[in-house]
């Protein structure tokens, strides 16, 4: 499998990657999974801290015992849990990074982090004391590099501003192509793209048709043109999956297309469509039923 540099870190992942929030509890059952995405040539693995409690980063640590120099390993943090309350708090400060990488070290049975991503983020932080935690991790060899996941342009910019940071994870497909009025931007910063939701929520799989009578509308679609993109990408193409994926990666700036699977046959149909390839007319011809919209809220101008 072909591989792209994160930003100009040194550090090269594989184009398609599996991001490991949906793997399944059972160990042997992400073990089986993340085995199958090893053979298949996908080195760059995306988990978080704040995924069933911690529960998804000690499966991927189990997982992947005995192979860590096979691997680019990636965890996020910012979301904090308070012993007694119910869900996770927001806290992005120093003090909390510091800790809370500690725990995720243990659980991914690791002592060290490619990829440390600050799992959000918003214009009231503190954010040269969140930088100020990244850039002490990174010389104290706890991680290699750092980035940020979000959707808000305004945080992104700032945080690319004032940090080292060699990623932006962001969602992005053809269905939501918002993030593309800020690439120039994010490459401006030396920054790569890792994008997530490129098959959203399964609408651009060959199951998309049938999932349509689910939705009520997708990032900003409304749902009946969102009926008439997604009848009209199908009746282009019998390969969907291979489309979501190959417009992904034509983008320079992404270095990795996130996939996420729950069973070894999800992941397999996302490296077979990847190993194929979409002839260049029908590529234009996709490309030119998608709307680019852009974000309402959290903009730069």
């Amino acid at each position: 499998m072909k591989k792209r540099e994160l930003g100009k870190s040194g550090i090269y992942v594989s184009e398609l990657s599996l991001g490991c929030m949906s793997l399944p509890h059972d160990e042997q059952e992400g073990k089986n999974i993340i085995d199958a995405a090893i053979h298949a040539g996908i080195n760059f693995f995306d988990t978080a801290d704040l995924y069933s409690n911690g529960r998804n980063e000690s499966v991927v640590g189990t997982a992947l015992k005995g192979r860590r120099d096979e691997i680019i390993l990636s965890t996020k943090v910012g979301n904090r849990r308070i012993p007694g309350e119910e869900g996770w708090r927001w806290d992005p400060s120093k003090s909390y990074i510091m800790e809370a990488v500690k725990d995720s070290l243990l659980r991914l049975g690791t002592d060290y982090i490619d990829l440390y991503q600050l799992h959000g983020g918003t214009m009231e932080d503190e954010v040269d004391e969140t930088i100020d935690a990244f850039e002490t991790l990174k010389k104290e060899g706890i991680i290699r590099q750092y980035g940020i996941s979000s959707i808000r342009p305004t945080v992104i910019q700032r945080f690319l501003s004032d940090s080292s940071a060699v990623a932006v994870m962001m969602q992005y497909s053809m269905l939501d192509r918002r993030p593309e009025e800020y690439f120039s931007l994010i490459a401006n910063y030396g920054a790569s793209l890792l994008t997530r939701g490129t098959l959203a929520k399964g609408l651009l799989t060959t199951e998309g048709l049938q999932r349509l009578n689910e939705t009520k509308g997708f990032g900003a679609y409304e749902l009946e043109a969102l009926k008439e993109t997604v009848t009209a990408i199908h009746s282009l193409t019998d390969d969907i999956h291979t489309a979501a994926i190959k417009f992904n990666l034509a983008q320079p700036i992404v270095a990795s297309t996130v996939i996420g699977a729950s069973t070894t046959e999800q992941l397999l149909d996302s490296i077979n469509a990847n190993d194929k390839e979409i002839d260049p007319y029908t590529y234009k011809s996709i490309e030119s039923l998608l709307k680019v919209h852009q974000y309402d809220q959290h903009r730069l101008n």
